[in-house]
């Protein structure tokens, strides 16, 4: 594995893998017409020649300029040339809300704008003319409008590239990366600012979580714009890996034609995974699927009892010498039938992701119990981690050697957890549940331009507020419990966490999305969105007539005052 300490700045990275790794295709960009496949060598060139034109045309360091741009290969060329040029770039989808976008080019100050398109462009019209913009870039070959601002298709970007010369600019761990605006659910968005440290710190640290082997392939299906997926893109980059950018159209077909060793995702992105193995079993004879369920029940039982000998059970954290004897007793009977469940069973369910993985990381929330045992039994592991975007953003970790189902792993090097009573910030022992408070090198350097909001986040000990529930256990590692804002608090004062709950109904193949209600009521409620195609096979089978009334029929026939009355 290759290690960064030394590296100061986060372009320098890409000397380092352009020579180490110069026949290794560094990202295939294939849903693109033409399609773009590029070596490492070849990449760093046209980052520099993205650099370059900025240098050219007046961009000074730290001069922030917006990224409005999706997954590509060209977003990942604009991202580090911005940053090769020593500007700050701040970056957001092209398919966010225009008032957002505006909202963000403003309060960043933006002298500079990327977009992925001439439709994004144009969406952002008139408003941008206004702006105290120097600068603007299209991702797209599309031809250039006429208009008072400098701009630039990405073509005449790289001819002009080609004729200068990129000049190197000195910068520090402690020099602004980038700025990555948080959701506004409460108020307007905060701008994260991540210094060049934060994100050389994740691509040294997460190399303790995975170690790929050059010329590893991973999928890449997040927004890259998004702090998980891209420092999860940064690290694999740093370690020679091939990132393929794939969509959820083309998903099925990439995994089994690319074969990926890694792919980064969200709960909801496994759970359509497992969703869509699922039904192809209910799809099979019944004498089929009875074996299937066979072999599932005793794998379960196997490994839940591996656990507890190895000690990674979390419902069990402290078995007595008694339970890990017959938990042991239960592994050895178990596992014969396990394998020969393998052997006939999951390593054809395994060929539906290529049959390659060799990790799933999931970020971006809890990853629902059904789905850990699942991902477990078929033997493809998942490595759940945790972090927000001010935490540049991976905080914690599962690793394959200490993967405790349930928990969000240990804390990564140079990284600090502890959970504290929320109103007196009282230290908790360790299996208590309070709040979770984050220190490390990690941790952003501010909200731009929002000394108030960083001083309410960040305390003078450097400790951020995390806004999360949850507890470590004896041996370190984090649980999420919840959030400390989606605690719901009933008429009777009964507080309820609503994760746990929502995760044990998510078990359900007849639900779809489910979020809890109750806020100041009697009783807790539920906002369903049923799974229909598997309600509908259900009613089949039952011999039974299921109708679904339209949209606008379930709208018209609830009074407003019933939502807010009556219990689901």
């Amino acid at each position: 594995m290759i290690d960064y300490s030394h590296l100061q700045s986060l372009p320098g990275m890409w000397d380092i893998v352009a020579q180490k790794f110069p026949e290794i295709f560094a990202v295939k960009d294939v849903h693109v017409s033409p399609a773009v496949n590029l070596t490492y060598p070849q990449l760093w060139q046209k980052i520099k020649l993205f650099a370059a034109t900025l240098q050219y045309l007046g961009i000074k360091p730290q001069t922030t300029i917006s990224l409005f741009a999706d997954n590509s290969s060209r977003w990942l060329i604009a991202d580090q040339g911005i940053m090769a040029a020593g500007a700050v770039n701040t970056v957001r989808s092209s398919q966010a809300d225009k008032e957002e976008l505006l909202y963000i080019l403003q309060d960043s100050n933006s002298k500079g704008l990327v977009v992925e398109n001439l439709k994004t462009w144009q969406s952002l019209q008139p408003e941008i003319e206004q702006l105290d913009l120097e600068l603007v870039i299209l991702l797209s070959d599309e031809t250039v409008p006429e208009t008072s601002l400098k701009t630039l298709n990405f073509a005449q970007v790289l001819n002009i590239g080609e004729k200068q010369q990129w000049q190197p600019v000195p910068q520090t761990r402690n020099t602004l990366a980038t700025l990555i605006y948080t959701s506004g659910t409460t108020g307007k968005p905060k701008g994260a600012m991540l210094s060049h440290g934060n994100l050389i710190h994740q691509i040294n640290a997460i190399k303790n979580i995975i170690q790929p082997e050059p010329g590893d392939r991973a999928l890449s299906i997040l927004p890259s714009w998004h702090a998980y997926e891209r420092t999860c893109e940064y690290f694999l980059f740093s370690q020679g890996a091939t990132l393929i950018y794939t969509n959820l159209r083309s998903l099925k077909q990439d995994l089994v034609k690319f074969q990926p060793q890694y792919m980064v995702g969200v709960p909801r992105l496994w759970e359509s995974l497992y969703e869509g193995i699922q039904k192809q079993l209910r799809n099979k004879p019944p004498a089929q699927q009875k074996l299937i369920n066979f072999f599932f029940s005793i794998s379960e039982r196997y490994i839940d009892a591996k656990r507890i000998v190895t000690g990674l059970s979390l419902e069990n954290l402290h078995p007595s010498p008694k339970e890990k004897l017959l938990a042991l007793v239960q592994v050895v009977l178990l596992a014969p039938l396990h394998k020969l469940g393998d052997k006939i069973v999951y390593r054809k369910i395994r060929q539906a992701t290529g049959g390659k993985i060799k990790t799933l990381i999931s970020g971006g929330g809890s990853l629902a119990q059904h789905l850990d045992k699942f991902y477990e039994i078929i033997n493809v592991p998942v490595l759940v981690g945790y972090g927000l975007t001010e935490t540049s953003p991976v905080a914690t970790a599962r690793t394959i050697a200490h993967n405790l189902r349930g928990s969000s792993g240990r804390p990564l090097p140079g990284v600090e957890i502890c959970v504290v009573e929320p109103q007196s910030k009282k230290i908790l022992p360790p299996e208590t549940k309070g709040l979770i408070l984050i220190r490390g090198e990690n941790v952003m350097q501010g909200y731009y331009n929002k000394p108030e909001a960083t001083a309410k986040a960040i305390d003078s000990a450097g400790w951020f507020d995390s806004g999360d529930l949850g507890f470590v256990t004896a041996t370190g590692d984090l649980v999420i419990t919840g959030r400390a804002k989606d605690t719901i608090v009933l008429s009777n004062g009964e507080n309820i966490e609503p994760q746990p709950i929502e995760d044990a109904c998510l078990r359900s193949p007849y639900i779809e999305q489910i979020m809890l209600v109750g806020q100041d009521q009697r009783a807790l409620g539920a906002l369903i969105v049923p799974n229909l195609d598997n309600l509908k096979a259900w009613a089949e089978a039952n011999q039974l007539k299921l109708t679904f009334p339209s949209q606008t029929d379930s709208i018209s026939a609830i009074k407003q005052s019933d939502l807010y009355s009556k219990p689901v």
